[in-house]
């Protein structure tokens, strides 16, 4: 899909903010015959037909059955609760590019605008909605809630996500502590979603899966999108030539020709997914490749379909 985005629209309304509803608007009209009934409704309760009063909402099932006219109602309040948690590691600046943006962004600037997107679709259900970021600890914390000036002060603390780092910051992936430390500091039972690329620095992987197994915790529904540049970090396409490749987190460097590892960088970072979705499948935590060239449909989608399994 894409999205022609005018600049001088952009900035009363604040960039972040209008691309985000942009990007839910056009991926709402694109649904056409929606499986799910509205955007910002769920069903609440049955009541007795009243004559003259349209016949759209009657449940023509119940009245096979009880020979009476039932009207579905529902309500905007769903009471959702989405915790929303951006790794910021400096893997996450991957690939290099001097101005990422929506049609050509890095994993952090695609993260931080799926999360915007998430954020505007829960404001308009009304629900509420928190956000974490961690990278070597826990940089940023919030509660759960639905009002504006909570929205407005999210995507203020998201926009400066979106402002350069000198290539020298070194911010290690820990997400083992942080991700422990945000399971306990949710109390209530929420869908917690997830952008990372799962690239850990320190700890051993079961440490890692451990903790992701601990944000199950409280019968809490988990999203994890693991956001890469498909092309590169997992089918390592790269042209037969020299290159040199430098640690985003550690700055250590090697000079290789991709062609010489290929095979063996395949092999280790696939065996590293398929073990990943083995373990997520058996915490039961939805796993979905967000590979940041193929757009946001493949975020919106697994979100909708899992707050549809939870009402």
């Amino acid at each position: 899909m894409d999205y022609i985005l005018n600049q001088d629209r952009i900035q009363p309304y604040g960039a972040l903010d209008f691309i985000a509803r942009q990007v839910v608007e056009g991926f709402i009209t694109g649904l056409h015959k929606s499986p799910f009934h509205g955007f910002s409704v769920e069903f609440a309760e049955h009541r007795q037909y009243n004559a003259g009063e349209s016949i759209k909402h009657i449940d023509w099932k119940i009245y096979g059955r009880t020979d009476r006219l039932y009207v579905k109602r529902y309500e905007e309040e769903t009471n959702l609760r989405c915790q929303l948690i951006v790794d910021n590691s400096s893997s996450m600046y991957f690939p290099v590019i001097d101005r990422p943006s929506i049609d050509n962004p890095n994993k952090i600037t695609f993260s931080i605008y799926a999360t915007a997107a998430l954020m505007y679709m829960l404001k308009s259900q009304r629900d509420a909605v928190a956000l974490s970021v961690f990278s070597d600890g826990l940089e940023f914390q919030t509660e759960a809630k639905s009002s504006s000036v909570h929205h407005k002060y999210l995507l203020s603390e998201l926009e400066k996500m979106l402002q350069p780092i000198s290539v020298n910051t070194r911010k290690n992936t820990f997400a083992t502590q942080a991700l422990h430390e945000i399971a306990e500091r949710i109390h209530k039972r929420s869908l917690v979603v997830i952008f990372s690329d799962m690239m850990e620095s320190h700890a051993d992987i079961n440490e890692l899966f451990s903790a992701l197994q601990h944000l199950k915790h409280n019968k809490h529904e988990v999203i994890l999108f693991h956001v890469v540049d498909k092309s590169k970090e997992i089918d390592f396409e790269y042209d037969n030539r020299p290159y040199k490749f430098i640690d985003m987190e550690t700055g250590d460097e090697v000079k290789l020709n991709p062609i010489e590892v290929k095979e063996r960088y395949i092999q280790s970072v696939r065996h590293f997914k398929q073990e990943l979705m083995l373990r997520c499948a058996k915490y039961h935590i939805d796993f979905v490749e967000a590979d940041i060239n193929k757009g946001f449909d493949q975020i919106l989608m697994p979100y909708l379909l899992k707050r549809e399994r939870l009402f």
